[in-house]
């Protein structure tokens, strides 16, 4: 063995043995997993046995942080039992993920290690992953620090110190004041209790910087990502009907969700499934991409057969055949500019429907204005290269019409498939490429042959 891999392993038994004696290791189980990740790429059995060296509640936390593929290796690996344990190790959040991970890997396996579970545990879980991915219940964490309106401060610190003791809650940065039977009262952020005398009552202190912004469990997780961004929290409270404190939505959770959200995005302006590409079969993720390069096939042959009408002109004048390509190339980055730009707005709810009119005018003009700068100047061009004057005026014009419609349906697009309840991000670049395509080639040698010929 070399002595970086001596060094690693040494390194994570010094993390172990110190959070077996209570010593605060200062390292977060990412590290840890990216330790153990690098241990298994040398030694696969040394990896194992470093696992089984961890304390069930650090495992737990490890597990979490592992790639997929780790993690339902070790599904396979653990029996109900073992696999219940860490679960009940976890924050109740992620306990609720873990679980529909191993359901969708191994649905016996699940169910047994929800009869493992303790019953305020297995009732928890239960409510939590009965509510849709869309909606903020399934994103919850039950665990919270509270304190009644009636409660001195320094008494609901004391409780603080052993709960954070007893590993019983982490990511602490807010109280949670709650009136008889939990009553959300509002929040308030630990900083300014250094503010107040530990005898001072909630009641007294509440209006002092008191946030009571929250959301029901049933909200939209993407407008609870709204409020949390506009109003800057760091956490906030999900709150049922009758206005009583069910939990909270922390911060990493908020993260994930928007780095997933711009994840898929990006994979489906490109036309690739974000969940096929977590597979591991080739075959699997091919057939998904596969499904789009058939419809891009498709309208790739509608813009030859635009080309086909025109077959005679293009014989009679060679230059145009190379340029072409030109028209429909700037169309298409045109086009792909006011997409994306479009599409992120939407996803970020810059756009509303009340403002489709003045993004489509918006874009057109943008387009307008390049469309008359780069037909200058690739007439210019065209006209220097060929020597026929006519020529520049033909792809400049081309070039106008071609970079309007590519602003035009480069907004309407995906503010269309809004309207019709599909995700504007799926098959808008398709659908884009085929219209500057066809509009660019039909545009140019329609021109070409009125003009020239």
């Amino acid at each position: 063995m070399n002595e970086d891999f001596l060094q690693k392993l040494y390194t994570l038994e010094q993390h172990i043995q110190h959070y077996n004696e209570g010593i605060d290791i200062g390292v977060h189980p990412f590290d840890i997993a990216d330790l153990l990740i690098e241990i298994r790429e040398i030694n696969e059995d040394t990896y194992m046995a470093s696992l089984n060296k961890l304390p069930s509640t650090l495992l737990a936390e490890v597990l979490v942080e592992l790639p997929k593929s780790f993690q339902e290796e070790l599904y396979t690996h653990y029996g109900p039992k073992k696999l219940a344990k860490l679960t009940e190790s976890l924050d109740t959040d992620d306990a609720a993920v873990l679980i529909q991970h191993i359901e969708e890997v191994d649905e016996e396996k699940a169910d047994a290690i929800m009869s493992n579970l303790s019953d305020e545990d297995r009732d928890t879980i239960e409510e939590l992953i009965s509510y849709q991915d869309h909606e903020a219940g399934s994103y919850m964490q039950t665990e919270v620090f509270e304190a009644h309106v009636d409660e001195t401060i320094g008494a609901s610190i004391h409780r603080l110190k052993k709960m954070k003791a007893n590993r019983e809650i982490d990511n602490v940065h807010h109280v949670f004041v709650v009136s008889d039977k939990r009553k959300f009262v509002g929040m308030i952020p630990l900083e300014d209790l250094i503010l107040h005398g530990p005898k001072e009552l909630y009641r007294d202190v509440i209006e002092e910087g008191m946030i009571t912004i929250s959301v029901d469990p049933h909200d939209e997780i993407k407008n609870v990502i709204e409020t949390v961004v506009n109003y800057d929290l760091s956490v906030i409270a999900v709150v049922n009907q009758r206005g009583i404190l069910m939990g909270r939505i922390t911060a990493d959770d908020i993260y994930d969700i928007i780095e997933e959200g711009a994840t898929e995005q990006i994979y489906n302006l490109a036309g690739v499934n974000d969940t096929a590409e977590q597979e591991e079969s080739i075959w699997k993720i091919g057939r998904a991409r596969g499904v789009w390069l058939g419809v891009n096939l498709l309208t790739a042959i509608a813009a030859s057969l635009v080309i086909g009408l025109f077959d005679a002109t293009l014989q009679s004048l060679v230059a145009l055949a190379i340029l072409m390509p030109i028209v429909a190339s700037m169309g298409g980055n045109a086009g792909t500019q006011t997409l994306t730009v479009t599409v992120r707005q939407m996803a970020l709810g810059d756009i509303e429907a009340d403002e489709a009119k003045k993004t489509i005018f918006k874009e057109v003009f943008i387009s307008l204005m390049n469309g008359v700068v780069y037909a200058v100047t690739m007439g210019l061009i065209a006209y220097i290269w060929f020597q026929i004057p006519m020529l520049g005026i033909v792809i400049g014009m081309a070039m106008i019409v071609n970079l309007l419609s590519a602003g035009f349906f480069g907004a309407v697009i995906p503010l269309t498939l809004k309207k019709f309840g599909v995700d504007p991000a799926i098959g808008s670049t398709v659908l884009l490429t085929t219209v500057t395509d066809v509009v660019g080639f039909f545009s140019f040698l329609g021109l070409a042959t009125i003009i020239l010929l």
